[in-house]
């Protein structure tokens, strides 16, 4: 992108669509990540939520307005790409930060079996928890972004712990 056109676009609180990338791609593509379960599809999603952006521009309201546009973006790019691929992915092996190699190697495969489990779920519990529990997002929030009443998504992310349970206790659902 050039700098002449990267100047056209309207601003959420004086930022540059650079900055306003910067800022939210880690959680964009994590979220891709945890709701595809492939980190190449995850960045290929990522890529499509700000090149729509972009299109879009920023002319949105507030900080919360933008975000929930992106959030709503991504699920929905996940979602259209599950039903697209209709595949199971190998999860990749996740980077350890732990100082102890066994540490990291029982961490490593602890986030691998929970990935596994969260990819078990159905794709609209899975969606809820993720931006519920996961990036923390209020209720409310998670209900606009998902088009569902709050309850809905109270009942999503409570249906979806039970099977997490469940599958990490190795009973079959």
């Amino acid at each position: 992108m050039t700098a002449a056109v990267m100047t056209d676009l309207p601003r959420v609180r004086n930022d540059s669509f650079e900055h306003v990338v910067g800022e939210r791609q880690v959680r964009i593509l994590r979220t891709a990540y945890r709701l595809i379960g492939n980190w190449a599809d995850a960045e290929d999603v990522a890529q499509e939520v700000f090149v729509r952006l972009y299109r879009h521009g920023l002319g949105f309201p507030n900080e919360a307005a933008l975000t929930g546009w992106l959030y709503r973006v991504t699920v929905n790019l996940c979602l259209d790409h599950r039903r697209a691929s209709r595949t199971a992915h190998e999860l990749p092996e996740l980077p350890s930060l732990a100082a102890s190699a066994e540490a990291a190697a029982i961490r490593d495969q602890q986030k691998q079996q929970l990935m596994a489990a969260l990819l078990r779920l159905p794709q609209k519990e899975r969606a809820a928890l993720v931006l519920r529990e996961i990036e923390g997002l209020s209720t409310v929030e998670v209900a606009e972004i998902l088009g569902s009443s709050e309850g809905t998504v109270r009942s999503q992310v409570s249906k979806a712990v039970g099977r997490l349970r469940e599958i990490m206790n190795g009973e079959e659902l």
